[in-house]
């Protein structure tokens, strides 16, 4: 498709905002774009509702952590990043307090492991064979 040209963004529903903006943040490494709250009820969202727009330091597609869709549960979606090391993401990651839920695994497609964020999200850290 010549029009659309990337990924830019994806909602991701959350429990409790200010704890997952955290791990994102202090476990993960995101920056943090915007951090909005409606402060009056606006387009069918409640006043009250909120959402974090956060990246990656190299950029790319936007994580917006959500709390404005009543139809988006939390602990609900699979996610991949990708790493040129996973031996050192891994040490890295544990060494923040990030809890595996899978060790590293060697497969014709590339190495990875997995872990949680607090609402249940999975995420899984490739080191793609490419």
């Amino acid at each position: 498709m010549k029009t659309i040209d990337k990924l830019m963004m994806f909602h991701m529903a959350v429990s409790n905002m200010d704890e997952v903006k955290e791990f994102y943040t202090e476990m993960l490494g995101f920056r943090v774009t915007n951090d909005f709250t409606y402060d009056k009820a606006q387009a069918g969202v409640p006043a009250g509702s909120r959402w974090i727009s956060m990246e990656l330091p190299g950029g790319g597609t936007s994580i917006n952590l959500t709390n404005v869709f009543e139809n988006m549960k939390p602990g609900g979606m699979k996610l991949y990043l990708s790493t040129p090391d996973i031996e050192a993401a891994y040490k890295e990651l544990t060494a923040k307090g990030v809890k595996p839920t899978a060790e590293i695994t060697h497969a014709g497609w590339g190495t990875s492991f997995g872990f949680n964020d607090p609402d249940g999200n999975q995420w899984l850290v490739v080191e793609s064979k490419n």
